[in-house]
C-alpha cells in the first residue's frame, strides 16, 4: 500500500511543489478571485442546480487534494461525493482509461459487448458480488440503477407497489425522486409523484428515542397489514448506511429483519450500495456487516472511480422474468468506464485499499471523538463504519448551521459536505486517504467549527 500511495503522489509531484509555493508566499486555499469564465458559467447553468461550495474553477486534482485555476489547494473530503474512491487521478485508473480510449472509446451493447464489458462482467459475477448474484445490468448513474431495480422487481413479482424507508436517498429522477425521502427539497415543484409508495421508518434513536429495531420492524409490518399488503409489494428498498439522509448506519439486525420479512411475505429486498459500496464502509459492501444478501443488489460512483458507471445485480430467477429489450440504455456498459472498472478492481486487490480504511476510519473516529469531547456543545454524535462517517450537530445549532460550516471549512481549505435534516456533517475522504491527511482534515474542520459556530452570544 505504502508503495502504491508512493507513486499515486509522485504523479502530483509538480503540483504539490506548486501548493508548497503558494503555502509560503501566503496564498489564501481556494486562490485569487473566480475569473470572467467562471462568472459566465455561474451565470448560465441552470438555476436548478445546487450551489457549489466555494466559487472556484476546478483545475485538476491528485489524490486527496483538489487544486484551482486560481492557485489554491483544497483537501477534498467529498471525494466527489463518493466517487473517487480511489483518490483523484489515480495512475493505474488513469492508464486504464487512456488505453481503453484509443481502442474503442463506445459501442452499444444493442450491437456487441466490447471487450471491458466481458471481463467485468466475469470479475463481478466470479467473486466479487454476493454469491447468487449472477446477472448483471449496466447503466450510468446511480439513479438509473435504482429505476431498472424498480422495472426489474415489478416485472419479477408483478406486484406494483414498493416500500421504502425514511431519511433514504436513491435519486432525483421522476421515479427516483418518489422513493427518496431524506429532505423534501428534492422534489420541490414536481408533484404528483409516481404512486405505489409507501415509507416505513428507519431506526434513527439519536433523533427518535424508542424506535429502535423492534419498532421499525413493528411498525412495517403494521404497514404491510393496513396500507400495502404483501400480495401488492413487489418490494423493499433500503440503504444500508443512509447517505443524504445523515450518515446513520442501519444495524445490522434491522437489515436481518428486513431479509426476514422479504422472505417470509415473498417481496424482493433491494439494497442501495450506491454510496455505501465499494469499499466505503470497511468492507467491499456494507451489506457484509449484516451477513445478508438482498434479491436485487444496486451499485455505482466508485465502482470505476470517476467515470459514470453504475449496474443492477440480480438472481437469474429474477432477471429471467424481465422480457427481452425492456431494459438498457445508449451509454449502458460503456468500454472506458468498464476498463476503469476493472482497473479499480485491480488496485483493490493489490494495494489492499480495505487495509487502509480500516485504519484511518479508526483514526478519523477517534480524532472527531476528540473533536466532540472539546465541543460537547456543538457535536452530539460521531457515527459511522469505515471512511464514511457522520458529525451531527447539537439539536441547539440554528436551521443552516451545518451548510454553514460547510462553506466556513472550503474558506479553510476543506471541501466537507452536509445532509440528514438534523444538520449533520459528513466525512467520505478517498479510501486511499493519508494518516496526516487525515489529521489535517480534522484539524481544519476545528477551526471551521470554532470560527463559525462556538462564538459566545452577546
Amino acid at each position: 500500500m505504502q508503495r502504491a500511495m508512493s507513486r499515486h503522489r509522485a504523479c502530483c509531484a509538480p503540483a504539490a511543489a506548486r501548493a508548497a509555493t503558494l503555502a509560503a508566499a501566503h496564498v489564501h486555499p481556494i486562490g485569487g478571485p473566480p475569473c470572467e469564465r467562471y462568472a459566465h458559467a455561474r451565470e448560465h447553468l441552470a438555476h436548478g442546480l445546487a450551489s457549489p461550495l466555494c466559487e472556484v474553477e476546478i483545475s485538476h486534482g491528485c489524490g486527496s487534494w483538489l487544486h484551482t485555476r486560481e492557485g489554491g489547494k483544497l483537501l477534498d473530503f467529498t471525494a466527489g461525493i463518493g466517487v473517487v474512491n480511489l483518490g483523484h487521478c489515480h495512475p493505474t485508473v488513469v492508464a486504464a482509461a487512456q488505453r481503453q480510449l484509443g481502442r474503442l472509446l463506445h459501442t452499444s451493447m444493442a450491437t456487441g459487448f466490447s471487450e471491458p464489458v466481458t471481463e467485468l462482467t466475469a470479475r463481478l459475477v466470479g467473486g466479487v458480488l454476493p454469491a447468487g448474484l449472477d446477472r448483471v445490468m449496466y447503466s450510468t448513474t446511480g439513479a438509473e440503477a435504482l429505476e431498472n431495480a424498480l422495472r426489474i422487481a415489478r416485472a419479477a413479482t408483478g406486484k406494483p407497489n414498493v416500500i421504502v424507508f425514511q431519511g433514504g436517498y436513491h435519486g432525483r429522477t421522476n421515479a427516483t425522486l418518489a422513493l427518496t425521502r431524506s429532505k423534501t427539497a428534492y422534489g420541490a415543484r414536481n408533484h404528483p409523484q409516481m404512486g405505489g409508495v409507501y415509507v416505513a421508518p428507519f431506526p434513527y434513536e439519536s433523533q427518535a428515542p424508542g424506535l429502535g429495531v423492534d419498532g421499525c420492524l413493528f411498525q412495517l409490518e403494521l404497514l404491510l397489514k393496513q396500507q400495502s399488503a404483501p400480495e401488492d409489494t413487489a418490494a423493499m428498498i433500503v440503504e444500508p448506511v443512509l447517505g443524504e439522509g445523515g450518515y446513520v448506519p442501519a444495524p445490522p439486525e434491522f437489515l436481518r429483519g428486513l431479509r426476514a420479512a422479504c422472505d417470509r411475505h415473498r417481496i424482493l429486498l433491494v439494497l442501495d450500495e450506491v454510496q455505501s459500496g465499494f469499499g466505503r464502509t470497511g468492507t467491499l459492501f456494507a451489506l457484509e456487516h449484516a451477513r445478508i444478501v438482498p434479491d436485487i443488489l444496486c451499485i455505482a460512483k466508485g465502482i470505476a472511480s470517476g467515470l459514470p458507471l453504475a449496474a443492477v445485480a440480480t438472481r437469474a430467477d429474477i432477471a429471467a422474468l424481465s422480457p427481452a429489450g425492456t431494459l438498457g440504455g445508449t451509454y449502458a456498459g460503456n468500454p472506458v468506464g468498464c476498463a476503469a472498472a476493472l482497473a479499480t478492481l485491480d488496485v483493490f486487490r493489490d494495494e489492499r485499499v480495505l487495509d487502509n480504511v480500516a485504519a484511518r476510519g479508526a483514526q478519523l473516529r477517534a480524532e472527531l471523538d476528540a473533536v466532540a469531547a472539546r465541543h460537547p456543545h456543538l457535536i452530539r454524535e460521531v457515527r459511522g463504519l469505515g471512511l464514511m462517517v457522520g458529525v451531527e450537530l447539537q439539536p441547539s445549532a440554528p436551521y443552516g448551521a451545518a451548510r454553514a460550516l460547510s462553506r466556513r471549512c472550503a474558506h479553510e481549505g476543506l471541501l466537507l459536505l452536509s445532509a440528514g435534516t438534523f444538520e449533520c456533517m459528513r466525512f467520505i475522504p478517498p479510501l486511499t486517504v493519508s494518516a496526516d491527511e487525515v489529521s489535517e482534515g480534522v484539524r481544519l474542520f476545528e477551526r471551521a467549527l470554532a470560527g463559525t459556530l462556538d462564538r459566545p452570544t452577546v
